[in-house]
């Protein structure tokens, strides 16, 4: 260990952490010893985010473990911190430890650090205070397959003492975690304490992998309804928690899954980790959206603040061809409350497609309700068109602006005479004006006002309203002049030029003098841009055959790789050899995208298997 009057014996400012030149460290472990409790909250609150950010550790990191140590038998009240800070520190996966990477790494050298220190730590294994001996735990845990054998003996000899004879529950199981990281494989699955248990079943779990044993199950659902208050505080490596890695462990599985999450809902849905776990399933495996949705059904009455779980019913509701009546009914009371639940409850009455809905939004429209019924309810746009205008007119801007303008579109021709003052209002004042361009453009009504705006807004600085407005204006006038020298100067600049070939579709051949910017991007670097060229080579050329063979290599299980199917989709062509991954993509039963908040209205997975039983078709 080194005390704080050695500190400036190290070369800090040769050093670096998260943000530069460590030269910050001294001070910081020098604040850990004031007689200030504000001053050393804050000294461990920028540790843990220099020497140790993210996950990741520094040069500085190494040299700063013998004086934490220091600190931890020697400064005031920041012991439980600062363990846990060297445990994250030294976290590492052992099976890095012989790879070519681990001699020399940051990481190596932390561990060596903290093995050097550990007998002087293990006291901290008996201190009467349980959040000592928790991160104590963790700190030995760490650097378990590291130690020399002498060091090893006298640390499980403490651990095992912890795990015989602590008298709280909670550490009793990470004593027992401790000791599987030393190799001691126990399995007290019989044991009288619950949190015991339940660390022998995930590490069992861990051990076998799914489909994992019925007794396994009733551990998890029996014992995991109720967690340790304190667990988050105490993660296991880095930042995992024991909480957490119960439920990943679980995700794997998702019939065990979904009988521990109904066990969990109907002991109380404590923490909403049950109708949580619920939800995770439908994330990451397919088909499962129904029963999700049943027992998020029954895990309401156990919320006493339902937004969240109302958000993700109304995530998952329009998965269902016929969603059920109980389910919808419940969402409809809540819809109709006073309160501010009503707005999340009543978005999912709309994606589930109930007419009630509709009454609903028109008395308390927001942009986000309209652009969703105007596209679950087509039909209704006589009711819904006047109500989208009136909020456009009143000034609508940002997200909500876009959303109403994106609401028109279901209605086509009706919305396109009746809503034109509101969009030509929203092109002037640069409200939502992107869109707005665009839905001027596609309803095909050409003014001189309207034409003289969007050759106005050619000139703008924001280089992807130009694009948009000078496709418009081709699409009203015939004339493309405007269009290729706007689109000469965007592809011809260093800007995100994926953004604006994906604009070109309208222009079709005309955009042909465009083809010597295009057909070099064919075999950019960057796979958007490849994409976004191949696709728009497509457009101008009418012919696929440049297009598929770049397409082709793109597409796949990312968002790269879902726009370029679509964009294959539409050449009518898909290659053989692509045949086997698609396959592949149609037949998983685990999702292979997560939801993302850019991904629009459509799960990426669903579209992906959309589109690649769509491309098998082609044949």
């Amino acid at each position: 260990m080194r005390s704080p009057a050695e500190l400036d014996d190290v070369r800090w400012s040769d050093l670096a952490h998260a943000y530069g030149p460590a030269e910050d460290v001294p001070e910081l472990i020098r604040a850990l010893y004031e007689d200030d409790e504000e001053a050393a909250d804050e000294a461990v609150y920028e540790l843990y985010g220099n020497i140790h950010h993210q996950g990741s550790v520094y040069q500085a990191s190494a040299p700063a473990v013998p004086f934490l140590a220091h600190a931890v038998l020697h400064a005031p009240g920041k012991r439980e911190d600062l363990l846990m800070l060297l445990a994250v520190l030294a976290d590492h996966s052992p099976d890095l430890v012989e790879s070519p990477h681990w001699p020399g790494s940051d990481t190596a050298a932390i561990c060596a650090e903290l093995r050097g220190v550990l007998p002087e730590l293990l006291p901290c294994l008996t201190d009467p205070e349980r959040g000592v001996r928790r991160a104590a735990l963790r700190t030995v845990a760490s650097v378990a397959d590291l130690l020399p054998d002498e060091t090893r003996v006298l640390a499980v000899e403490r651990v095992e003492a912890l795990y015989t004879g602590d008298p709280v529950p909670a550490v009793r199981a990470d004593a027992l975690i401790a000791l599987n990281r030393f190799g001691r494989v126990l399995e007290p699955l019989d044991s009288q304490l619950s949190e015991v248990r339940l660390a022998a079943a995930q590490l069992t779990a861990e051990r076998s992998g799914p489909p994992y044993a019925p007794e396994l199950v009733e551990v998890f659902a029996e014992d995991g309804a109720e967690p340790d208050p304190g667990d988050d505080d105490y993660p296991w490596g880095d930042t995992t928690t024991q909480d957490r890695r119960l439920t990943d462990l679980l995700a794997r599985e998702p019939d065990a899954a979904l009988a521990v999450a109904a066990r969990w809902i109907a002991a109380g849905d404590i923490g909403s980790r049950g109708s949580w776990l619920a939800g995770g399933i439908a994330e990451k495996w397919r088909d499962r959206e129904r029963e999700v949705l049943d027992l998020l059904l029954t895990a309401l009455p156990h919320q006493d603040e339902p937004h969240a779980l109302l958000r993700t019913i109304g995530h998952w509701i329009g998965h269902l061809p016929e969603p059920g009546t109980d389910l919808q009914d419940t969402l409809h009371r809540y819809a109709s409350a006073d309160d501010e639940t009503a707005e999340p409850a009543l978005l999912a009455l709309v994606n589930s497609r109930d007419p009630r809905a509709l009454e609903l939004v028109i008395e308390r429209p927001t942009a986000h309700l309209l652009e969703a019924a105007a596209r679950h309810f087509p039909e209704a746009a006589d009711r819904l068109i006047p109500v989208i205008r009136r909020e456009l007119a009143a000034g609508a801007t940002g997200n909500d602006g876009i959303a109403l303008v994106q609401a028109l579109e279901p209605f086509g021709a009706v919305a396109a005479a009746a809503a034109r003052p509101e969009l030509v209002d929203c092109l002037k004042t640069r409200r939502a004006a992107i869109v707005a361009a665009r839905r001027l453009g596609a309803n095909g009504v050409r003014t001189p006002e309207i034409t003289d705006l969007l050759l106005d807004a050619t000139g703008s600085s924001d280089p992807s309203l130009r694009g948009t407005a000078a496709v418009a204006h081709h699409r009203l006038t015939g004339d493309p002049s405007v269009a290729l020298r706007t689109y000469e100067e965007l592809l011809s600049s260093k800007g995100q030029t994926h953004w604006y070939l994906s604009g070109l579709e309208p222009l079709g051949g005309a955009a042909a003098p465009l083809l010597p910017l295009v057909e070099p991007l064919l075999e950019a670097g960057y796979d958007w841009t490849r994409k976004a060229a191949a696709e728009a080579h497509h457009w101008i050329t009418g012919s696929p055959d440049r297009a598929v063979p770049v397409l082709a290599e793109l597409a796949g299980p990312s968002p790269v790789g879902i726009s370029a199917l679509k964009a294959l989709a539409t050449t009518g062509r898909c290659p053989e050899e692509l045949h086997p991954a698609l396959r592949s993509y149609v037949s998983s039963p685990k999702r292979l995208l997560p939801d993302s908040p850019f991904s629009g209205q459509d799960h990426p997975d669903d579209e992906l298997r959309t589109l690649s039983r769509l491309l098998l078709m082609l044949g």
